[in-house]
Parts: structure tokens; C-alpha cells; sequence
């Protein structure tokens, strides 16, 4: 069949149109400065033990995982453990702390990136009992993170090649997921190696925080880097030997400047590796109202403004002040009002 002579003319301008779809997301964890930002480039705020809630004295965080998303965290860091015949998430040991199933932990993920589905989350596993990667990948089918999750396509990624928000966006791959030990590109591909992937400061600091590398499997000026900005105490309970948050501390801990502070190591990590950090892990993240998101939209030169996040349990007034570190929303308990970042500082 012989085609009309305009519409062969047309088929070039079909066929890069096939070829080349324009751009979907418009905003990216909330701000449309970071859909052309390579995931690298981004500095997010993380929920050190996110599973671990108070008032157990082994607690790390006040609220939920659920509740952490909606204030602004976007990365879950998680200790995996091998309990009732499945993975459970433990702090130390699950007869201290057992905060549930990964199973149960990580539906409510999916429900929460159903529901927003213009944010990209990080989700880090500690394999303390070094379970076969095949077994997590089991858990994230189940719930169905399966089909969102970032497939990199080789087992480790340079700075340089990983993908915008954008494009994460787009291809619909809007979890990306470490673990500590024991993954296996060939048998679950959507699970990273970390320390093939990324570098991490010290942690169980119970002094001075520094930007020194202390873990890694590569090279740190080619990785993505995790800062662990959470000050500690050494104390027994029921005679495990533990460390646990110094409370007393948080307030400057968490705070924007000032010594020891999250805006303190950050900046000496800018200034030792000539970039921003990628994840600023905390405990009690909504203590400071906010300071901790403030770090992270400066890191990222998102304009910060003030917006509602959790309270502080046990203080008057409500909800408290703050922002989210990647520009996403800020929501109320009762639910949401949007807010933009603000301060600026070039990355």
C-alpha cells in the first residue's frame, strides 16, 4: 500500500516523537528544581532506626514510618533480624526492641508511594544476621515494591551515572534500596550492596562528629555518601549492653549551626569532599521543629520556609514548626498544607 506523500513526510517527526517523550514529572519530592537533579546531586534526611519508636528506652524516632514520609524523611534505615520464622525488625535484639515484620513495615510503604507519587524514598537494610538476599526479595514482591523499585542494571553506580528524580519519575522506579551485606545483583537486582554504592561516616558517636570515612567497599570520591549524625550513650538494659540516643543533647544535635551540629558536620563534609553529603541519618528527627529539613533544602539550594511537622511528644502547642529536606511537602496530622524550602546554598 503506497502512503500518502504528507504523511511520509510526517513519519521522521512520528517517529522522534515516539522516540523521545517529553519530560512527565513536573515536581520531584516537591520542588521542580530537583527533577533535573541527578539523584546523586541531592542531600536527603534519613530516619536513623526509623522502625524503632519510643517510649522503649532502645527507641530512635517518636513516630511512624508513615508519619516520617509525611514530615519529610526520605530515607528509611532499618535493622533486619531473623525472628518467628521471618524477618522482624529488632534494635540490637528482638527481645529488646521488636518493632514487627519487614513485611508489615514495608506495606506501609507501598501504601504511602501509592499515595505519592511524586516522591522518591531510600530505603537501607542492616543484615545483622546475614540473611540471603533472596529472603528480602521475597518481602518487597509480597507488598509489591517489587515493580517500583530502581533497577540500576549493573551492581554499582558512579556518581555520574546515576539517573534525575525526573527520570525516576517517569520510569516509575521511585524506591531505591541498599543493604549492608549479602546482596547479589544477579539474584535481586532492585536490592544495592551498599559499601559498593555508598560511604558512611562513624556511628555509636557518643562525642564529636567528623566527616572521616569509616566504611566503604570503593571509592568514597566516586560514592554516594551517609552521614550519621546521631549522638549516643552507652547504658545496659536487661543485661544487653546498648547505645541509645542522648536526649538532653537533640535539641543541638539536630540544630542548624552551632557545635556538634547537623548543620556543623554536614558543612565540614562540603568543605573535606567538595559536595554535599547524600543522607543525613537523625534520631527524633522532628526535635529542633524542623532544623534538621532546614540543613538539607540549604545543601540543596531549595528556597526553605516554615512548614508543619509532629510535635515533639509531651510539648504544648500542637504541631511544631519545620520544612521537608528535599522540598516535599510538609502535612499536618490532620492533613496537609504544601510548603516551599527555602535558604540557598550552591551545591
Amino acid at each position: 500500500m503506497r502512503l500518502p506523500c504528507m504523511s511520509l513526510l510526517l513519519l521522521p517527526f512520528l517517529t522522534l516523537s515516539l522516540a523521545a517523550p517529553n519530560r512527565r514529572a513536573t515536581t520531584c519530592n516537591g520542588s521542580p528544581l530537583l527533577c533535573s537533579r541527578q539523584y546523586s546531586n541531592i542531600t536527603f534526611i534519613g530516619a536513623h532506626d526509623s522502625f524503632a519508636l519510643s517510649p522503649s528506652l532502645a527507641g530512635n524516632q517518636d513516630y511512624d514510618l508513615t508519619q516520617q514520609l509525611t514530615d519529610g524523611i526520605r530515607m528509611l534505615q532499618n535493622q533486619a533480624h531473623s525472628a518467628n520464622n521471618t524477618i522482624e525488625l529488632c534494635h540490637t535484639s528482638c527481645s529488646l526492641l521488636d518493632g514487627g515484620s519487614l513485611a508489615i513495615y514495608l506495606g506501609k510503604l507501598k501504601v504511602w508511594l501509592d499515595a505519592n507519587p511524586g516522591e522518591v524514598v531510600t530505603l537501607l537494610l542492616v543484615n545483622n544476621d546475614d540473611l540471603p538476599v533472596s529472603q528480602f526479595g521475597a518481602v518487597l514482591q509480597s507488598v509489591g515494591l517489587d515493580t517500583v523499585s530502581f533497577n540500576p542494571g549493573k551492581a554499582s553506580l558512579t556518581l555520574q551515572e546515576w539517573p534525575t528524580l525526573g527520570q525516576m519519575l517517569d520510569q516509575g522506579t521511585r524506591l531505591v534500596t541498599f543493604m549492608d551485606t549479602n546482596a547479589d545483583f544477579q539474584s535481586v537486582p532492585y536490592i544495592l550492596d551498599e559499601f559498593s554504592n555508598m560511604w558512611e561516616t562513624a556511628f555509636d558517636v557518643t562525642t564529636t562528629f567528623d566527616c572521616v570515612v569509616n566504611r566503604t567497599h570503593g571509592d568514597p570520591t566516586t560514592q554516594l555518601s551517609t552521614i550519621n549524625h546521631f549522638l549516643d550513650i552507652g547504658t545496659t538494659i536487661a543485661g544487653i549492653g546498648i547505645t541509645m540516643p542522648d536526649k538532653p543533647a537533640l535539641p543541638q544535635t539536630n540544630a542548624v549551626s552551632g557545635p556538634n551540629s547537623l548543620g556543623a558536620q554536614a558543612q565540614e563534609c562540603v568543605a573535606e569532599n567538595g559536595r554535599a553529603p547524600n543522607f543525613l541519618l537523625v534520631d527524633y528527627y522532628e526535635v529542633g521543629g524542623g532544623s534538621v529539613f532546614e540543613v538539607a533544602a540549604e545543601l540543596n539550594g531549595i528556597p526553605y520556609s516554615q512548614g508543619v511537622i509532629a510535635s515533639v511528644p509531651g510539648t504544648a502547642g500542637g504541631t511544631g514548626t519545620g520544612g521537608t529536606g528535599t522540598g516535599g511537602t510538609a502535612t499536618t496530622l490532620a492533613g496537609g498544607r504544601e510548603t516551599s524550602l527555602g535558604g540557598f546554598l550552591p551545591r
